[in-house]
């Protein structure tokens, strides 16, 4: 059996262009805050998968609205608040904290002892994560706790956009993407033009916004379809656990931003514990 090197380039070319894109969305906080950033982002991706998937050739139903807009909301909200987090926790670690949402789907329904230590790996690595307080000599781990806050509620965020994710696309498909990016536009833009106003049409700071959309979300996105169709679902998460350490390394190069070894060990437990539970998901299903 030959090595799938394409679907796992695929994969890592996308985890690395998502990085990238965040790291570039960064660069932007100064001039038009988080909030204008998140609503550039979203406002180009929609456009962007508007024009790929045209959802317009598809006949849409009132009936469908309620479960799409508390799903593009759920998208918005997600995208607001993990931007917001980026202010001043760092790249990797936020990734780390945002993560512990879908690890907490996937660990819900476990029944396996085993299931139960990924979830212990987890909750040291918060532990790592979580000293508060004013950084200094004393508290060197300190993280800005507001910052923390935004991105656990980005992670429940996620948590959500799977659950609600899997009904969508049961029921609608794939055109969910596009119809679902729209919601999300809506939800941010106004409170990007709360906080950025006019500079929001500044045409140096739009292109910016569209490489973010680009390089965050078009490009991933499509990297990721073609390899979730010739990879292994539990080979997919467990390769997509290594996000956290691609943003702490896209931090470092980019942003330069340090991390010590404290939190680089809480970054490797919760991916340890991402990666534990994805493997025994897969056992599951064999087993089912």
């Amino acid at each position: 059996m030959r090595f799938p090197f394409l679907p796992v380039a695929a994969l890592m070319g996308s985890l690395i262009t998502l990085c990238a894109g965040t790291s570039l969305a960064k660069s932007l906080f100064p001039f038009v805050g988080a909030e204008g950033t998140t609503t550039y982002r979203l406002i180009f991706s929609t456009l962007l998968l508007m024009a790929f998937w045209r959802p317009w050739r598809r006949t849409w139903t009132w009936s469908e609205a309620p479960i799409l807009i508390l799903f593009g909301a759920t998208l918005g909200v997600m995208n607001l608040l993990f931007y917001n987090a980026l202010k001043t926790v760092p790249f990797g670690l936020a990734i780390a904290i945002e993560f512990t949402g879908p690890l907490a789907v996937a660990l819900w329904s476990s029944k396996k002892p085993l299931d139960f230590v990924w979830i212990v790996l987890a909750v040291i690595g918060m532990g790592l994560i979580l000293p508060l307080g004013p950084q200094g000599i004393d508290n060197p781990a300190a993280l800005d706790p507001v910052g923390i806050a935004y991105a656990l509620g980005a992670g429940v965020c996620w948590a959500l956009y799977i659950v609600i994710g899997q009904r969508v696309a049961d029921r609608i498909g794939a055109f969910a993407t596009p119809m679902g990016m729209l919601v999300a536009a809506l939800v941010v833009t106004p409170f990007g033009i709360g906080v950025a106003g006019s500079s929001l049409l500044n045409m140096e700071w739009m292109l910016i916004g569209l490489g973010i959309a680009l390089l965050s979300s078009a490009i991933p996105y499509s990297l990721e379809m073609y390899s979730l169709k010739h990879l292994p679902k539990q080979t997919f998460s467990i390769l997509l656990s290594l996000e956290p350490a691609v943003g702490a390394l896209a931090g470092w190069l980019v942003l330069s931003e340090q991390l010590n070894l404290q939190q680089l060990c809480a970054i490797g437990l919760i991916m340890a514990a991402s990666m534990g539970s994805a493997m025994t998901a897969g056992q599951r299903q064999i087993t089912n």
